[in-house]
């Protein structure tokens, strides 16, 4: 099993990444600002326009570090990468798998039910957690309605279909996620769920969780030969990490929200951690930004019990080991692919 080792998230706009022996080098205006040893790193996302020398981008890729660049306000811009890893049996395999459409029916069915699944049981712990702070009605009635849809899930042949259920689930879940918000109220409401851009603060913490929970995927399936860019659900598109979304929607409820609710609901975050711009679009401030991450990789060291490994792993590791038996069910290793079922 891969170690969890850090992410190094770069915030500061000005910073311009360089490579010193075997160290990245962090500078500000030509004066050096940091500095960390290559090896204790897994990931460098960066969210400043300065770039990073080719000599930084190549060191990334011959030691396997995943080096993405995002815009200030989150938008995920690239990502550098090396050579393949060489696993050119199991790529073959998964794009044999991606083109057979019953084999990629098979495959999105488990990812729809995680999703799903998942989903239920946010709901599920906020009723049993807050049952005298929420409409405890008007959530269980959404329960039960994303309950009676994993049968049909689990039935379905049809991708176009299978998409459309999901869809009646998201629709079913994020009409009841304001429910979910208890504290601070008068800053943090949700209506419906609004991208590209956010128009609420709330959209701007699940959009920068989803932002962050994309690369964390992405790198897990590289990690283990898989290519992240050629998915089962989600179709190709040039440039779009489809396999990596594919692999993100089982834990977008589990991981990402939850942890905005968390935010919000434990008060760590403020109105002030925002900004609006004259579009109405909202994202978080740089000192937002700053304290987002470090929640975010606190929240990755915590310990849970794996349902299918039935292990104990830390909540980083969990793409990782989904990529891993992702690889094995390609491979024919496993007869299923089993999600992340979280309870």
């Amino acid at each position: 099993m891969r170690q969890l080792l850090n992410t190094l998230f770069i915030t500061t706009e000005d910073s311009y990444l360089s490579l010193d022996g075997e160290n990245i080098v962090i500078k500000q205006k030509n004066i050096e600002a940091a500095r960390f040893p290559l090896h204790i790193l897994q990931g460098i996302v960066c969210f400043s326009y300065s770039g990073a020398s080719p000599a930084l981008m190549g060191a990334c890729a011959k030691h396997k570090i995943s080096l993405s660049f995002c815009t200030p306000n989150g938008r995920f811009l690239a990502r550098v990468t090396g050579e393949g890893g060489g696993n050119v049996l199991l790529r073959r395999m998964q794009y044999r798998v991606a083109d057979n459409p019953p084999q990629a029916v098979r495959m999105a069915r488990s990812m729809v039910f995680g999703k799903v699944y998942n989903a239920r049981w946010v709901i599920e712990r906020t009723i049993r957690d807050h049952a005298y702070r929420v409409d405890k009605e008007q959530l269980e009635d959404a329960s039960i309605k994303l309950k009676e849809l994993l049968p049909e899930i689990l039935e379905e042949m049809s991708m176009s279909s299978l998409r459309g259920i999901e869809g009646v689930a998201a629709a079913t879940y994020f009409s009841v996620f304001d429910e979910m918000i208890l504290n601070n109220k008068e800053d943090f409401s949700f209506s419906e769920r609004t991208r590209r851009p956010p128009l609420d603060k709330v959209n701007a913490l699940l959009s920068f969780s989803y932002t962050l929970l994309s690369h964390d995927c992405a790198s897990a399936l590289e990690s283990v030969g898989l290519d992240s860019y050629v998915g089962f659900m989600h179709a190709d598109r040039s440039g779009r990490q489809s396999l990596a979304l594919d692999l993100m929607e089982e834990l977008r409820a589990c991981m990402a929200d939850r942890f905005a609710l968390t935010l919000i609901n434990n008060r760590m975050i403020t109105a002030k951690s925002f900004k609006t711009e004259e579009s109405g679009a909202v994202y978080l401030t740089d000192d937002g930004r700053k304290l987002f991450l470090k929640q975010w990789q606190l929240k990755k060291q915590e310990e849970i019990t794996h349902p299918f490994l039935k292990e104990k792993i830390k909540w980083g590791l969990v793409p990782y080991v989904q990529a891993l038996l992702m690889a094995r069910f390609i491979r024919g290793d496993l007869d299923e692919y089993p999600p992340f079922l979280w309870k």
